[in-house]
């Protein structure tokens, strides 16, 4: 399996979407330096992060991952070859995985070392929990979105995610149906570990949203969905072998 993360890796060398992993996260904490610079730093850039830049720059780089095979050939230039589609799917959403996992460690580091410079709200403790949740919250998305850029394009599963995350954020994030919709979890985790509403607002102190008896079933809901919509988008995938 490694070999095939490792191959799917190599494509992406010198791409948008490899820079991408960097290039996403130091955005979101410059506009949250210059627009909340202070004590709402830390808490205004995760909120920044999962709210708004981080569903697009999943759809992104799922998107760029699938154009390597995709734009010219159609894949002709793999179906060809002695391997395993099934393993090569896995591979495209390991490496997704491997360059959102390096967005996430940047952000961790970028906002804790912003936290030192400006007056911090959060606690090196809730700081990295937030930065875990938040990737293990995400994962389901991953191939979700190279299904999705597989079978419709990149410009539909960018609207569908953005609309997706932003409708379920409003509807459900805050309310009792929040583990309902997948795209509110995220969002509804971190009103309890940084204590911040969707729309980017503090919880107010006593509110039954910080509450963090959600971590456990939010984290283990979305993780068993990355897992199931892993083997259930691999087989169609899979059965390019017969075309």
């Amino acid at each position: 399996m490694q070999a095939y993360i490792r191959a799917e890796y190599l494509k992406t060398k010198r791409t948008f979407t490899r820079k991408l992993s960097w290039i996403a996260p130091l955005l979101t904490m410059l506009l949250c330096a210059g627009l909340m610079a202070g004590s709402f730093f830390q808490s205004g850039t995760y909120n920044w992060w999962y709210m708004l830049l981080l569903p697009g720059t999943l759809t992104l780089m799922c998107a760029g991952v699938i154009q390597k095979d995709r734009e010219k050939l159609n894949y002709r230039a793999i179906l060809g070859l002695p391997i395993h589609l099934g393993q090569v799917w896995l591979g495209k959403i390991g490496v997704v995985t491997l360059l959102y996992l390096i967005s996430s460690i940047i952000l961790w580091i970028g906002s804790t070392l912003g936290g030192m410079i400006f007056t911090t709200n959060l606690s090196l403790t809730a700081s990295a929990a937030a930065s875990l949740l938040l990737f293990l919250t995400f994962l389901w998305q991953i191939p979700f979105c190279l299904f999705l850029v597989d079978r419709i394009g990149i410009f539909v599963t960018l609207i569908i995610n953005l609309l997706g995350n932003v409708a379920c954020n409003i509807l459900f994030a805050t309310t009792v149906f929040w583990w309902a919709a997948p795209y509110s979890i995220p969002s509804r985790l971190m009103c309890a570990v940084i204590g911040v509403l969707p729309n980017g607002l503090p919880v107010p102190e006593g509110d039954p949203l910080l509450e963090n008896g959600v971590v456990l079933p939010g984290v283990l809901l979305t993780l068993g969905l990355f897992i199931i919509l892993s083997i259930l988008t691999m087989l169609p995938f899979r059965s390019r072998e017969a075309k």
